[in-house]
């Protein structure tokens, strides 16, 4: 707190507002003399970074252990000692992907160091005086692999379409939808596909999220009276949930890379193993303390509505996934 002298003109510089003590009782804001020493600054930051800190940790705390603690206590009040549900979920998800951006997906890595073998192979299986633009378009050809997605060209589908009996032919979407994935397999390799699609999903995420979040409270809203729970009430227990969803996917995707640095015979990789097991049980679990505390109904009861809102969500979830994909795919170029 401010021990800075109290200014004698009792108007708000902030909204002009009469100041009968030391804090404004219109916007908030302290009283005193704008004109801070080195000294004051210096520790004004420190009270300021301490009281955040404490308020991180102990919001931290309580989202990783104790379920609904953080919305029971926001939604009685209690909001000072803790960060908002708002804000908590923007530094988590803003932490959690600019991680996933900073370290490659192992998926890519895999393909980047199988392309590269069969770069290698193929580069010394071949005489030098014979490679030529020639040996890349063999290479790509290898590394497309066209046999694996199975298609036919798309002259095989017009004259299908123009000669061929009305059962083999195909309606106006799924023609769309063929022409669409045959461009794709054209134009992309394997490893190009893959790569657009994790660039894109990781991208992308964010939005997924924030479009899933107001239908879970919706789900939840629908689920319970109406009269004692307000939309806005959900939309509080979801933001948390979300909340703790992303931080343990954040946990275990730090260990899993630190560990990843000692190699995957390195003893460390049985913590990774550990740490994978516990988080993946507790986020399936979670949910179930965590809507038993907060609405307060019998354990049986909340057992079924959390089992049903699990398969409901996960369904919606699953098809938002499958619709994103699609959609993905058919826009690579």
């Amino acid at each position: 707190m401010s021990h800075s002298p109290i200014r004698e003109d009792k108007t708000c510089l902030n909204c002009r507002h009469v100041v009968e003590q030391k804090f404004c009782p219109n916007c908030g804001q302290e009283n005193t003399d704008t004109r801070k020493t080195f000294h004051h600054l210096f520790i004004h930051f420190f009270e300021d970074l301490t009281h955040y800190e404490n308020a991180f940790w102990k919001t931290i705390k309580n989202l990783l252990f104790k379920p609904a603690t953080l919305t029971k206590e926001y939604l009685s009040g209690k909001r000072l000692s803790y960060l908002a549900p708002v804000r908590l979920y923007i530094f988590i998800s803003f932490i959690t992907f600019l991680l996933i951006a900073l370290f490659p997906s192992e998926v890519t890595e895999n393909l980047t160091k199988g392309e590269k073998e069969i770069s290698s192979n193929f580069e010394n299986a071949k005489p030098k005086e014979t490679k030529n633009w020639k040996d890349k378009s063999y290479l790509k050809s290898k590394t497309v692999d066209k046999s694996y997605f199975q298609l036919k060209s798309m002259k095989e589908i017009d004259s299908i379409q123009k000669y061929g009996k009305e059962s083999e032919k195909l309606n106006t979407t799924s023609y769309w939808l063929y022409e669409k994935a045959v461009h794709v397999t054209e134009n992309n390799t394997k490893r190009e596909i893959i790569e657009k699609f994790i660039e894109s999903f990781f991208h992308n995420l964010p939005k997924i999220l924030f479009i899933i979040m107001p239908f879970f409270a919706f789900f939840l809203w629908i689920f319970h009276s109406k009269k004692r729970w307000y939309y806005f009430d959900h939309g509080i227990f979801t933001l948390h949930y979300f909340s703790f969803l992303l931080l343990i996917f954040l946990i275990m995707f730090i260990i899993n890379r630190v560990v990843g640095l000692f190699g995957e015979d390195s003893p460390l990789s049985y913590i990774a193993a550990i740490t994978n097991f516990i988080g993946t049980i507790w986020m399936c679990y979670y949910f179930y303390p965590a809507h038993h505390r907060f609405y307060g109904e019998s354990r049986i009861v909340s057992f079924v509505k959390s089992f049903l809102l699990f398969i409901i969500n996960s369904l919606f979830i699953l098809f938002l996934l499958t619709f994103y994909v699609l959609y993905t795919f058919i826009n690579l170029h």
